[in-house]
C-alpha cells in the first residue's frame, strides 16, 4: 500500500460512542478505545497519528472556538502530515466543514470529515467503513500531490464537498447530501474520483489561517401569515450586521410594502441581507420573479445556490474579516471555496 501520513482529529460525536449495558445510555470513548474497536486501522501502510479532545463534544455544542481549534491544529501540523481527517458529530458536521473551508485558504491537502448514525460499539455501526475510508482518501495521491485537496464530508459511500453538503437524514445511514454540487468520489470495490469536480489547487501557496468570526448575524426563515412584530423582533436585534433570508423558490418573498418596507429599511441601515432559497435543490435568481426583483431593490443580495450551513459560516467569517461591508458584500458574491455556483 501506499507510504503516506494522516492526521486523526477526534472531537467526539456518535462515532466515538459505546452502550452502557447498565443503562442502555451511550458514553463517550477515547480514541484509543475507538482504535481497539477498529483493529483494521492497524493494517494501514502508513503512519497514522492522532489528537484527541481532553473532553469529547457533542456536535451541538460546537461553534467558533472549536472550529479555531480544529483549523489550528491543522495549521500547526500542516507540514507534517499528507491529509488529515476530523472525527465530529453529524448534526453540525455540515457548518464545521464549511467554516473550515473559509478559515482554510490555499489548502493543499485533504481534510475530510467523517462520523457514524450508529456508535462505533454496535455491531452495525457504519462508523468502521466511515473511518477507514476517510483515512484512504485522506492519505490519497497522484503524482505526489494530493488527489482532493478541499476540506470535505464522507458518509456512506459518497465523498462531498463540505461547503456544499447538508445533513437531510436523521435515521439513516446516508445522512448527508449535496443536492446542487456532483459527488467529488463515490466509493464501492474501487474509488472513482470525480476529478473534474475537485478544485484545483496551488501547492506552492502557503496556506493561510483565518480565525476571526463575528456572530452578529440572524436567520429569518419566511412562511406564509408572518407576524410583523416576528420580523420586527429579528431586525432589531442588537448589533445585527448581517440577515440570511431563507425564501421561496428561487429568491421570493411577500411583495406586500410592510415587509419591504422593513427590508429596506435594513439595507439602508447598513444590514446585509442575503437572500438563499429554502428549496433543496436551485439557486436563488433575484430578476426571475416580480417579487425576488423588488427584494432586489430593496438592497438584497442573492446568494445563488449556497447552503444555509455555507451562508451562515461564510458570513460570519467574513464580517470576522472585513471592517468594510462593501468588501463584505463583495466576497459574499463570490466563490471563495467552490461553495456557490455563480450565474
Amino acid at each position: 500500500m501506499q507510504q503516506g501520513t494522516v492526521l486523526i482529529i477526534y472531537t467526539g460525536g456518535t462515532i466515538g460512542m459505546v452502550i452502557n449495558p447498565l443503562t442502555g445510555s451511550l458514553l463517550p470513548l477515547n480514541f484509543d478505545q475507538i482504535s481497539e474497536q477498529v483493529p483494521e486501522l492497524k493494517k494501514f501502510g502508513f503512519r497514522l497519528d492522532t489528537i484527541s479532545f481532553e473532553k469529547p463534544l457533542d456536535s451541538s455544542d460546537i461553534g467558533p472556538d472549536i472550529w479555531i481549534k480544529i483549523a489550528s491544529i491543522i495549521k500547526d501540523n500542516y507540514d507534517n502530515y499528507d491529509g488529515f481527517v476530523i472525527l465530529h458529530g453529524t448534526d453540525t458536521m455540515a457548518y464545521s466543514a464549511s467554516a473550515l473551508s473559509f478559515m482554510l485558504k490555499n489548502l493543499a491537502k485533504p481534510v475530510i470529515f467523517t462520523g457514524s448514525q450508529l456508535p462505533i460499539g454496535v455491531l452495525r455501526t457504519d462508523g468502521k467503513e466511515n473511518i477507514i475510508t476517510a483515512i484512504e482518501i485522506a492519505a490519497a495521491r497522484d503524482k505526489g500531490k494530493a488527489i482532493v485537496p478541499e476540506v470535505c464530508i464522507y458518509f456512506e459511500n459518497k465523498l462531498y464537498r463540505g461547503n456544499r453538503t447538508t445533513k437531510i437524514n436523521a435515521e439513516n445511514f446516508k445522512a448527508f447530501q449535496s443536492a446542487n454540487y456532483p459527488a467529488l468520489a463515490e466509493v464501492g470495490i474501487d474509488i472513482k474520483y470525480n476529478r473534474e469536480a475537485i478544485l484545483p489547487t496551488n501547492n506552492n501557496l502557503a496556506l493561510e489561517l483565518s480565525t476571526e468570526f463575528d456572530n452578529h448575524i440572524a436567520i429569518l426563515k419566511l412562511f406564509p401569515g408572518m407576524n410583523r412584530a416576528f420580523i420586527d423582533s429579528i431586525l432589531g436585534i442588537c448589533g445585527l450586521k448581517g440577515l440570511i433570508i431563507e425564501t421561496f423558490g428561487s429568491g421570493n418573498a411577500p411583495a406586500e410594502e410592510w415587509f419591504l418596507k422593513r427590508i429596506r429599511k435594513a439595507t439602508e441601515s447598513g444590514i446585509i441581507v442575503l437572500d438563499i432559497t429554502q428549496c433543496t435543490t436551485g439557486s436563488v435568481i433575484l430578476g426571475r420573479y416580480e417579487t425576488g426583483r423588488k427584494l432586489f431593490e430593496a438592497g438584497v443580495i442573492g446568494g445563488y445556490d449556497i447552503t444555509t450551513e455555507a451562508a451562515t459560516t461564510k458570513m460570519m467569517c467574513l464580517f470576522g474579516k472585513h471592517q468594510n461591508s462593501e468588501d463584505v458584500k463583495r466576497d459574499l458574491n463570490i466563490s471563495l471555496a467552490g461553495e456557490i455556483t455563480t450565474l
